[in-house]
């Protein structure tokens, strides 16, 4: 009986996803980890997933990209740093939201941003204001350094990690990070539902409470780690 019970788990856990893989079974895009990830699709518990399939494979995750708004130029690689060089990456211009300024990203962080976006950010500022975000506050995405305190080096020297400091609203009101996030009111329950929906995008979201280095900004990358501070 144990035999019989082991056999079918194994049929489970490894024939189901190489039958899904092969095509012998058709099962929508959104529950099919081998589809290509389509921003516009709510999140599932396949995201993550997807999202981890573009970190070595460009085409893969300009195919994402194309089902968002996202505004971007590729770039060739390149070594602004001597010791950080660059490889497969976008100069972010626009997505539906302007940005404070253009910044460089990698393609999975790209892809991440734009499912935020999508999923977490304009869905908390309308539920709390009633009306979108319009532009995003940033301090930049590319720095050639390491972690403070460490010698491993800091996501941002790959430009995968962008650090965001506030947002605008589309009635011109600004949500500060350092300002409104040890608050009690609207632009705190705001950034609070900010910070929750950057963890399930990115795979490390560093807010106000992690550290004193962070209280005005939120720290977001795709590094290989996942953490929600």
């Amino acid at each position: 009986m144990r035999r019989v019970l082991l056999l079918l788990v194994l049929l489970v856990v490894f024939g189901v996803p190489l039958a899904v893989y092969q095509q012998w079974l058709d099962v929508p895009p959104r529950w099919n980890p081998w589809a290509p990830l389509d921003i516009r699709a709510t999140p599932s518990l396949l995201t993550p997933f997807k999202l981890w399939r573009l970190e070595d494979d460009p085409g893969l995750c300009q195919q994402a990209l194309a089902t968002s708004p996202l505004r971007y130029t590729a770039l060739a690689d390149s070594s602004p740093a001597a010791d950080c060089p660059l490889e497969n990456t976008l100069r972010i211009q626009a997505l539906g939201v302007r940005f404070s300024s253009s910044f460089i990203s990698t393609c999975p962080l790209a892809a991440a941003f734009a499912l935020f976006e999508r999923h977490a950010l304009q869905t908390a500022a309308q539920e709390v204001f009633g009306q979108p975000v319009v532009q995003v506050e940033h301090v930049g995405s590319f720095a050639c350094r390491s972690i403070a305190g460490s010698q491993r080096r800091s996501q941002h020297a790959s430009a995968n990690a962008l650090d965001i400091v506030g947002f605008r609203l589309q009635d011109g009101r600004r949500i500060s990070v350092l300002r409104d996030w040890p608050g009690e009111g609207e632009a705190a329950r705001f950034l609070r539902l900010v910070h929750k929906g950057a963890c399930a995008s990115f795979n490390v979201t560093l807010g106000p409470e992690y550290n004193a280095a962070h209280r005005d900004h939120f720290h977001v990358d795709m590094g290989l780690f996942r953490m929600c501070r």
